[in-house]
């Protein structure tokens, strides 16, 4: 498993909004001029952050993103996922169709890395933004 950069973007982005505060309204391209992410890199992740309804958008004169949670209610987890999807470590757990073995349900390699997953969701779900904040 891989943090892609655009995830890696996208926690540097809930982490400068959550800095300026859940209420605070952010045009893009300051987040990205802060940030060093290019502009329309940028755009993309706060449309994907917005679609799982961690970021608000408004529009017009006065518009750019906010939160639409407070930091401390948005984990590592939660970005991640709202950028690569669900974590998984190998295939074969996720798509069941991949892996012969798992149907018979005697892969003792795949068991272990269930566990290792769950491992791994835990501390990213322990990890919210208002202490990453301090």
């Amino acid at each position: 498993m891989r943090i892609t950069q655009e995830a890696d973007y996208a926690l540097r982005i809930i982490l400068h909004l959550s800095k300026n505060g859940i209420d605070a309204r952010v045009d893009a391209k300051s987040i990205s001029e802060s940030e060093g992410i290019p502009t329309r890199f940028t755009l993309k992740i706060l449309r994907k952050l917005t679609k799982a309804g961690l970021t608000k958008s408004y529009r017009g004169v006065g518009g750019g993103y906010s939160l639409n949670r407070k930091p401390a209610s948005i984990t590592m987890r939660d970005v991640i996922e709202a950028i690569d999807g669900p974590i998984y470590i190998n295939r074969c757990l996720y798509d069941k169709e991949y892996c012969n073995l798992h149907r018979t349900n005697t892969c003792d390699i795949h068991r272990e890395l269930n566990k290792i997953r769950k491992t791994l969701i835990e501390e990213l779900e322990s990890v919210n933004f208002k202490d990453l904040m301090r």
